[in-house]
């Protein structure tokens, strides 16, 4: 079961998580993963399904923001531009970004003989972190096949976190990170969820602050900020495009609550989309409505990406085991740091 912050006293803002507390709480929101251990390999894939049918052709409202573009994530570009997410989202390593971009193609098309001849093309949406310390990223050990393990992995529900899919082998302020997730109840129109799930891989040693003010030491010398983060926000509140954008940079404000000042070598990206407006690639009308959410209530999802986006980063770290990788690189687990603090005062 995954560790969070409420097993170690911390709260992380005001509003009340959800049931799983977790992306998950997003009504047909599905999380799998795919993990790959052995010796110097220490990678995998993580899978988010904005619902369990076909996206192609039911497409979900989306939109990102880039805080700070040392990236290499897949499929942006026309999400900014159209507005739409037309696939799962897939999480990996850097160097296997093309692989997995690959195999969302060919699900795509497995599930859509058109695509390409009678119809467009489609949009793989992938993004990574550099998990090099901890896993031999030039071996480049994933494959098509992982992808589509992560792929059929997703579920609703409860889902692990820590060192698994994708979040195998990163590291997060010194301390091991990897996948995690939280979740707000939103007290609109009878009632919502929005969800975050981060991939942790940022922070310079030494600078993390806890909610309480605390400054773990994960006992490493600092070095350069060259991590990244990707968060991915989910909510069934109707929101447009324009707004979708403007949620997004509130995991920013998030972030910012635990220490990091977006370093020049990191990569912090966050894609966010709604399911509550489902957009039909077949549409053949002139004319769609559009249902989004009155513009003066949407304080209240700025609130829940902040509040979910910093407690999802500490629970991806609460939930990670101490870990031994590549060449012996050692992270400590910032649970254990916690559980063993009256003997480090």
């Amino acid at each position: 079961m995954a560790r969070t912050v409420a097993d170690f006293g911390l709260t992380c803002g005001t509003l009340q998580a959800g049931t799983q507390n977790a992306i998950t709480d997003v009504p047909g929101v599905r999380v799998g993963h795919c993990t790959l251990r052995d010796g110097d390999i220490n990678t995998g894939v993580t899978a988010i399904l904005p619902h369990g049918g076909n996206l192609f052709r039911t497409k979900v409202m989306a939109a990102s923001h880039v805080i700070n573009g040392f990236g290499k994530t897949v499929g942006l570009m026309q999400v900014k531009e159209l507005g739409t997410i037309e696939t799962p989202i897939l999480l990996t390593n850097t160097l296997s970004v093309g692989t997995c971009a690959t195999a969302l193609i060919r699900d795509a098309i497995r599930q859509n003989l058109d695509i390409g001849r009678a119809t467009g093309t489609v949009n793989p949406v992938v993004g990574e972190c550099n998990d090099g310390p901890l896993n031999d990223i030039q071996a480049m050990a994933i494959s098509e096949q992982h992808a589509l393990a992560a792929l059929a992995d997703a579920r609703e529900g409860a889902f692990e976190q820590g060192n698994v899919g994708a979040g195998t082998g990163m590291s997060c302020f010194g301390f091991k990170g990897g996948v995690g997730s939280a979740s707000r109840k939103i007290a609109l129109a009878g009632g919502h969820h929005l969800g975050v799930l981060v991939l942790s891989n940022f922070g310079r040693a030494g600078d993390l602050v806890l909610p309480d003010g605390r400054r773990p030491d994960p006992r490493r010398e600092a070095e350069a900020e060259r991590g990244s983060i990707i968060v991915v926000l989910a909510t069934d509140v109707p929101l447009e495009h324009r707004q979708l954008e403007r949620l997004a940079r509130r995991a920013g404000a998030g972030i910012a609550r635990l220490g990091s000042f977006w370093g020049n070598g990191s990569g912090d990206i966050a894609i966010a989309f709604s399911t509550g407006n489902p957009v039909d690639h077949d549409e053949n009308r002139d004319l769609v409505p559009l249902l989004a959410l009155n513009e003066a209530r949407i304080d209240i999802l700025f609130r829940a990406a902040a509040e979910a986006t910093q407690e999802a980063v500490l629970n991806s770290m609460l939930s990670a085991e101490a870990f031994t990788g590549m060449a012996g690189t050692h992270r400590a687990s910032l649970a254990d740091w916690l559980r063993d603090l009256p003997e480090r005062r």
